[in-house]
């Protein structure tokens, strides 16, 4: 299936954008599957609700490192996600997993929920490292940059205690 297509199905699908198509479609334009090496660490948050949008969604590399897929509905004022892109780094290694400057996903964890939100990592961090991450904005609001632990590329996680 072209990349075309898998995007006319995240369009197609009633109700909500179709998650499984995105993740295809992420797949499509990476040529790699999720979980690997080059692909999307792991699958769109099946907990997202995401507008429909009127044409495909827009899918590009966030950066010129190619460590994140940045995938928009073109629809102004719409959704737009930052995808993670698994790296070839040894987890075990203690090497850096998170580097200044990375797109990142947040969780925020507390007792009976969690929260996530994409973000940019402001220091490089191991597995177990501390680092600051500043979460992404819309432009409207201003947000502080907070400490979280690297959980593994990608993602850091913020216990709320």
């Amino acid at each position: 299936m072209t990349l075309a297509l898998m995007l006319a199905a995240a369009v197609a699908s009633g109700g909500f954008t179709d998650l499984n198509a995105l993740d295809r479609a992420v797949a499509g334009f990476t040529g790699v599957s999720i979980g690997q090496v080059g692909g999307a660490i792991t699958p769109v948050d099946r907990r997202l609700r995401l507008q429909p949008c009127s044409m495909a969604p827009v899918i590009n590399w966030l950066s010129p490192r190619r460590d994140a897929v940045l995938v928009q509905c073109p629809d102004a004022g719409s959704w737009r996600l930052a995808v993670p892109i698994a790296r070839g780094v040894a987890v075990e290694s203690g090497e850096p997993v998170v580097s200044r400057g990375d797109a990142v996903s947040i969780s925020i964890e507390g007792e009976g929920f969690a929260v996530s939100r994409p973000g940019q990592a402001l220091d490089q961090g191991a597995v177990g490292a501390w680092v600051r991450v500043q979460p992404a904005t819309t432009g409207r609001e201003q947000v502080q940059p907070v400490r979280g632990q690297v959980v593994r590329p990608g993602l850091v996680r913020v216990p709320m205690d």
